[in-house]
């Protein structure tokens, strides 16, 4: 069982990017017994960015709807050393990886590859199997569930992605609501019939009134707020036909990379015929 004493979680608060796996974990186990410290969420959340976790999109709307001023929590994950990773962690894995000891090998065989393109050309025949292929490689080219990285002046874009989550609001403390009396009850009923009875006439409003009252629907993201970033947020809350305009945005902000986001256009389609 990985714990963590109150000497390591002190260093790592002055050292968050050399947050490791194990200690990821284990700031995951203290979440559990004070699911209300928020040193110890920003830091898991640095874990799991350090660790390029497919887990830390949903983990940043948790934080979010944990964190008292979520103005700090903006300035902290768009902040320099929030996404600096500590020198030397890839080389290590690196490291480890050519550290593994390789007991046998296999020759691979004419007749092995033909039986692969045997089964190819079966998978080939599914249409379903084809459809899922394609969602999958186009999951990839769009990096699905990679970490959302935002820049100190997109603020927008990271009020989109919280918007998402319709989190419940969270109540510290248990305590018993007793229902009101029967009698309390009654009497309640009592007015609402009588209300109805007497089938109350409401004045009618000026038009003039009425328009100063409605409330207008919030406008859609202008071009000059769309980034890469917004078109991500879209694309990861499964909003395809908005990330699909955001990147038609983008097109005409920087032709020069028209070619990169024409390729996201068609794999964005892709999920969306498939329903993914």
């Amino acid at each position: 069982m990985v714990v963590m004493n109150v000497t390591e979680f002190t260093l790592l608060l002055n050292k968050p990017d050399a947050i490791n796996d194990k200690q990821t974990i284990a700031l995951e186990k203290v979440l559990v017994d004070f699911p209300y410290f928020q040193s110890a969420r920003a830091m898991r959340l640095k874990g799991l960015y350090n660790q390029d976790s497919f887990r830390y999109n949903f983990e940043l709307k948790k934080t979010a709807a944990h964190t008292t001023d979520r103005s700090v929590l903006f300035d902290y994950i768009t902040s320099d050393f929030f996404k600096i990773i500590k020198k030397g962690l890839y080389e290590q894995k690196l490291a480890e990886l050519l550290e593994i000891d390789v007991f046998d090998s296999e020759i691979v065989s004419n007749s092995f590859d033909n039986q692969i393109r045997q089964e190819s050309n079966s998978v080939v025949q599914n249409e379903s199997a084809i459809s899922n292929l394609e969602s999958e490689t186009a999951s990839e080219n769009l990096q699905i569930g990679k970490p959302l990285s935002f820049s100190k002046d997109e603020k927008h874009s990271f009020q989109e992605w919280l918007q998402l989550s319709k989190i419940r609001p969270i109540v510290r403390e248990n305590k018993e609501v007793n229902d009101p009396p029967e009698s309390e009850k009654s009497k309640k009923n009592e007015l609402i019939d009588k209300f109805i009875e007497s089938n109350p006439k409401i004045p009618s409003i000026s038009k003039s009134l009425a328009d100063s009252n409605v409330i207008k629907p919030q406008e859609e993201a202008t071009t000059h707020l769309m980034t890469e970033t917004l078109a991500k947020v879209y694309l990861e809350q499964k909003k395809y036909q908005k990330a699909i305009q955001a990147y038609q945005i983008l097109i005409l902000k920087y032709p020069e990379k028209s070619s990169l986001f024409a390729n996201r256009i068609s794999d964005i389609k892709i999920l969306q015929q498939n329903n993914i």
